[in-house]
């Protein structure tokens, strides 16, 4: 079935290049001069023309159905100077045009927080937003820089607590986010129960969001995507780093050789010795053993112009140790495995192909021991895939672009209670997704989108179809009008633990588990105001067919698969607000959201609308950084939220064990996250030096102090009962106190 696939998709979309094969074109890529690594939507246009387009996630731009003649390329990305080239094309001549862009020298200019990289001429689409590892690495974070906790500054994300790298993006749960990475699906990406993400700073290159009303060219979740794409290495000559730091340490290299370049980075906790102090303290709690390690690969070989291989990896890893109580043991390990190959192609100028074969895995295998009674939980899912995409250009008016996803995947999950096997699941099964989508521009001032996907699930034989639509209008220069949406569909879901994210476990549907799926629609208007970039955005989606295992299941064990789950239906709604000045010694983003979500599940407020948990009807994020100097750089961000949803105990009922004794049982009952904790706000500083180290590299030196003014944010709220009958309630802070961070970068 891939075979005929991708035959089909070459058929068509080679037959459509050959008709167009008289043209002059002008295409290439555009890359880092002082690495070689190439630039994701860079802008490139042809100066006094209405001829321009961005490169595409392989940094390769063309601009085809060009009249014979001299033109000025202009090229430009946010952070590296403008390059101005003058070229001349002949009838029917496919100029190959590779640009090298030079990093800006001013330091000042660079981007810190970015909601989308822009230049004035630069493409800006719906619902998308982006960031580079700088601005990673730059964010005051708990202990290690993070991708998804940088994420989480943008508008319409929202984090479950500051012990929570989970990315809850426009109402939906993280299970709704498609996370990628290089092409391949990652299930659970956290790190030390999910304070950190999986993704080493160090090895990634480009993070790409589409917070909802994504294209046709991705499919699989109800809410959006996460497209993160790793280092190719430097391909002009060998680099590395090392940073040090208080919860973890890294390295890297990077570097060329014959064929091409290659990258490896590796991260590891350094907290042993912390460890081994708290126990000969003989502090409570601490763990027998605990680590987590990530390493990340990649592997480039250029096999001409138009032909170049890669392979990447990524394995990753938790293992906790730990005696809670006298008599109870927990020992958890859990993971992530992913391998892909991939083969970009360029067919004509016109014509850009790109296939990956991919494998991922995910592991969670928890045990506990209490009272001596063991408990062990198994969850396992696989997934080998075949992926194709095919892009063809057909000039300033639009392009077409169509391919395919077919794979196997397989689901396990077993539970053992006292070395009893409590329940087994398996489900093994095919699926097989295609897209094409088709763009349209009219005019300089509209541009029109249209796309279908098709998804084909083997387990339960669902077949389901997802239009998918964006339109924008330009009534005159620096302001868009946008609007977006489509259908979604999904046929996994994620069980999260309040605990942490070892716990977590996936499921998927079967005969008598049907997909969810949700309708979005997005309008946005985005405009500059002088130095200022202005993006607003609105949104309203739907969640049905929500399915999730039942909670008030006495035993699942002997029951059918089907039986194990209860279906409900949730919606929706918001407004975001991003400003930013990307430029100049004061630079900095502001993003405030307006929002709110709701779910309804049978036996639940009496099947009445509930906000979950991660429901915040304000959220706003104020990041602002000033450059001292060509060394020193302060950054501050000030975070304020609603209060999270939880259930407060508002009654109490008491009754006899009648005719069976006369102790007294109590029972609590309340609306279901019927009410609010105080509003949470939280202001982070940061400093950073940079230097030259010996003359044989650069260093980094970063000061950092979270919850600066030490606000006591709640975490959760802890009921004791009293024999009297009286109730006693503990508040549980989350960052209680100001945290200090250090940590210290070499790059040579």
């Amino acid at each position: 079935m891939i075979r005929q696939l991708a035959t089909a998709f070459l058929i068509l979309f080679t037959g459509i290049g050959a008709a167009h094969a008289q043209s002059a074109s002008v295409s290439g890529f555009v890359r880092d001069a002082e690495s070689g690594e190439t630039l994701l939507l860079a802008n490139v246009i042809l100066r006094g023309t209405q001829i321009g387009t961005a490169t595409n996630t392989s940094g390769y731009y063309t601009l085809p159905n060009l009249r014979p003649g001299s033109y000025t390329v202009v090229c430009s990305y946010l952070g590296y100077e403008r390059r101005v080239i003058e070229i001349t094309v002949a009838e029917a001549e496919a100029l190959r045009l590779d640009i090298d862009l030079e990093v800006e020298n001013i330091r000042g200019q660079e981007v810190v927080v970015s909601g989308e990289r822009e230049d004035e001429e630069e493409i800006r689409r719906i619902g998308v937003a982006q960031l580079t590892t700088a601005v990673v690495k730059q964010v005051p974070t708990l202990l290690e820089a993070d991708v998804f906790r940088s994420l989480q500054l943008l508008p319409g994300v929202k984090a479950a607590s500051d012990y929570s790298s989970g990315l809850y993006i426009r109402g939906g749960s993280p299970d709704q986010t498609l996370i990628l990475l290089d092409r391949t699906t990652v299930y659970n990406p956290t790190h030390f129960f999910g304070f950190f993400s999986t993704f080493n700073p160090d090895a990634v290159k480009d993070v790409k969001l589409y917070k909802g009303g994504f294209p046709a060219e991705y499919g699989g979740r109800l809410g959006s995507v996460i497209d993160i794409y790793n280092k190719d290495g430097n391909r002009k000559s060998t680099h590395g780093g090392v940073t040090v730091g208080l919860l973890a340490s890294r390295i890297n290299l990077e570097g060329p050789y014959s064929k091409g370049s290659w990258m490896i980075a590796a991260r590891r906790t350094t907290l042993e010795p912390l460890l081994a102090a708290l126990r000969n303290a003989d502090i409570d709690g601490t763990p027998n053993s605990f680590y987590f390690v990530d390493l990340n690969g990649k592997l480039n070989f250029d096999v001409s112009e138009t032909d170049r291989l890669s392979l990447a990896f990524y394995a990753g890893n938790d293992a906790l140790e730990l005696e809670f109580l006298d008599d109870a043991t927990l020992d958890i390990a859990y993971g992530n495995r992913t391998v892909s190959a991939n083969w970009t192609h360029i067919f004509s100028s016109q014509l850009f192909s790109n296939f990956t074969f991919a494998g991922s895995r995910y592991f969670s295998e928890p045990e506990f021991s209490f009272a001596s009674t063991p408990f062990k939980r198994v969850n396992n899912v696989y997934d080998f895939s075949a992926k194709g995409d095919l892009e063809y250009i057909t000039g300033e008016r639009g392009g077409l672009r169509g391919g395919f996803w077919a794979g196997l995947f397989t689901f396990k999950l077993r539970d053992e209670f006292d070395d009893i096997e409590t329940l087994n699941e398996r489900i093994h099964t095919q699926y097989v997704s295609t897209y094409l989508q088709q763009t349209y521009r009219p005019s300089r001032k509209w541009m029109i989108q249209g796309g279908v996907r098709t998804n084909f699930f083997g387990e339960g034989d669902y077949l389901r179809f997802e239009p998918r639509f964006a339109l924008e209008f330009i009534p005159e220069d620096g302001l868009r009008l946008q609007l977006g949406g489509g259908r979604y569909y999904q046929f996994l879901t994620l069980i999260s633990s309040e605990l942490f994210s070892g716990f977590d476990i996936w499921l998927t549907t079967d005969d008598g588990v049907p997909p969810a799926y949700g309708d979005q629609i997005v309008a946005g208007l985005k405009t500059r105001l002088g130095q200022y970039n202005v993006d607003v955005e609105t949104y309203y989606r739907t969640m049905r067919r929500l399915f999730e295992l039942d909670p008030f299941l006495p035993d699942a064990a002997g029951l059918d698969y089907a039986d194990l789950f209860h279906f409900g239906r949730g919606y929706a709604y918001g407004t975001e607000l991003a400003i930013q000045k990307p430029r100049g010694r004061l630079n900095g983003f502001l993003g405030y959201t307006l929002s709110f979500s709701r779910r309804r599940f049978p036996n639940l407020n009496e099947f009445e609308y509930y906000p979950p948990k991660y429901d915040r009807t304000h959220d706003l994020n104020v990041t602002l950084n000033y450059e001292l100097g060509r060394s020193w750089r302060i950054t501050s961000i000030f975070t304020y939220a609603t209060g999270q949803a939880f259930t407060e105990p508002q009654s109490q009922y008491r009754f006899f064990d009648y005719p069976f004794g006369s102790q007294d049982v109590k029972a609590l009952v309340s609306p279901f996250n019927g009410a609010r904790l105080p509003d949470y706000h939280r202001l982070d500083l940061g400093f950073s030096k940079l230097g030259p180290f010996f003359g044989v590299g650069d260093y980094e030196l970063q000061l950092q102090v979270l919850n600066a003014y030490m606000r006591e944010n709640i975490w959760f709220y802890f009921y004791d009962l009293n024999d009297d009958g009286s109730i006693e309630r503990e508040v549980i802070p989350q960052i209680p106190v100001a945290i200090p961070n250090i940590s210290f970068t070499v790059t040579f």
